[in-house]
């Protein structure tokens, strides 16, 4: 009996899946579970309610998926069958999804549209179609119904604005770069007043370029207003969304952007009239106002004009010359005032007054300063005095010494040994001896 390794069953298992022709091309439906969007390659499960299978999407297989799968859709995928070596685990290699019960296309527009909404691109500000333009871009394909429609309702309404074609890709994979490098292109040149962008109607893969992300940014991005005029009045794209102004049909998109020159030609006639009505009611009032005044008494006898001013000037005058002499008089007399009080006190009186009092206190301060001088003069020598009675030398002048032993005072013999040298200090200098002998007295005091 032959023992088989695991690695070698698992090998015979799987070569088993891979040959096996119904295993190399599954048809399967289930809910996804676990999961979790990867940088790379996708991992996760497909479920129903008895069973469960792991499964494997490679890089290149999703990035083709037109939605974004999510935990708990239900799916439809295709893909083989095989086994994983290293754990034995069987699992579906997918190789297409699409979400089950509801199209791929409308599920990738319904999420688009909600991760846009989220980030508030439907509610931003709408830029103003501008309301005279002159020249207006028109991405379309140009040989489709569009353009002509368009050219048609413009030349109709108002043939003075200047349209330009950029032919653009509007069906296929090569749509949306080409929608967005056109939109690029009109923002480059600078000179236009509106952008349509237009193309007829179809099912939802045909107007898809115009669900795409990069085609919603562009034209939010887009300094000029835009015009969406894509498929027919019930359908709605995410163009039409974050478009300026939406038009149902591309004959609506044209009335949109240009106004009716007739009309307007019939506005600025009216207002031309209404103005020169307005005008020439002015006129008339003036007018009328002119010849009343011509005829005022004013003109006719211009001197009752100042009369009443006249009369108030003089009143003014009058009123002037009273205050002014009621001033004067006021300032003589208060002059005589002052005058008679400046008589009564003659300042040379005065000054001689303080100057013999100055006098008088400079030869009283002379007499404090030299009194005080000989009180601190008397007191000085007195200090002195006492200090020359404490003082060492005046008792040394009186045949006094002191002995001193490295330059310390020696109060006792007890302080000295003999052969010590000692300074013996008189008044006039010192000594230099040496102790011989000491000799103690009996109330304990010694000679030297």
């Amino acid at each position: 009996m032959e023992y088989l390794t695991v690695s070698a069953l698992t090998k015979y298992l799987k070569r088993k899946f891979d040959v096996d022709p119904y295993l190399e091309k599954v048809f399967l439906t289930g809910e996804i579970s676990n999961f979790r969007l990867r940088p790379n390659h996708q991992y996760f499960n497909i479920k129903d309610d008895q069973a469960k299978i792991s499964a494997v999407m490679f890089k290149n297989a999703f990035r083709k998926l037109n939605f974004q799968p999510e935990e708990g859709m239900k799916v439809m995928v295709v893909g083989r069958i095989s086994i994983y070596e290293t754990t034995g685990n069987y699992q579906i290699y997918i190789d297409q999804m699409q979400p089950d019960g509801i199209g791929a296309l409308y599920q990738a527009y319904e999420q688009l549209k909600k991760k846009l909404e989220n980030e508030g691109l439907f509610h931003l500000p709408k830029k103003t179609l501008p309301k005279f333009p002159k020249r207006i871009a028109v991405l379309t394909s140009p040989s489709g119904a569009v353009i002509r429609d368009i050219i048609t309702t413009t030349k109709r309404r108002y043939p003075i604005v200047q349209i330009v074609l950029f032919p653009t890709v509007v069906q296929g994979e090569k749509a949306a770069d080409d929608v967005v490098r056109n939109i690029q292109r009109v923002e480059k040149e600078e000179n236009f007043d509106a952008v349509i962008i237009g193309r007829g109607g179809g099912s939802i893969e045909d107007l898809w370029p115009f669900n795409e992300e990069r085609v919603a940014r562009a034209i939010v991005a887009c300094n000029i207003p835009v015009i969406s005029s894509v498929g027919h009045e019930t359908d709605t794209t995410i163009a039409d969304l974050v478009a300026d102004v939406r038009a149902a049909t591309p004959t609506a998109a044209a009335e949109l952007a240009v106004p009716v020159l007739t009309e307007e030609i019939m506005r600025i006639e009216e207002k031309q009239a209404r103005l020169q009505q307005a005008y020439t009611r002015q006129i008339q009032r003036k007018q009328e106002r002119f010849e009343r005044v011509q005829n005022s008494y004013i003109f006719r006898q211009p001197e009752r004009l100042y009369e009443a001013q006249s009369i108030k000037l003089d009143q003014l005058n009058q009123r002037m010359n009273q205050t002014l002499q009621r001033i004067v008089y006021e300032k003589q007399r208060v002059y005589t005032q002052i005058e008679s009080r400046l008589y009564q006190s003659v300042p040379t009186t005065q000054v001689k007054e303080k100057t013999q009092e100055v006098q008088y206190l400079q030869e009283q301060l002379k007499n404090q300063v030299q009194q005080i001088m000989g009180k601190k003069r008397q007191s000085f020598e007195q200090m002195v005095q006492a200090l020359d009675l404490l003082s060492p030398l005046k008792v040394m002048g009186r045949g006094y010494s002191y002995t001193t032993k490295q330059e310390k005072v020696v109060k006792s013999v007890q302080e000295l040994a003999e052969n010590d040298t000692l300074q013996v200090h008189y008044q006039d200098g010192q000594v230099q001896t040496k102790v011989m002998q000491i000799k103690e007295d009996e109330d304990g005091r010694g000679n030297i």
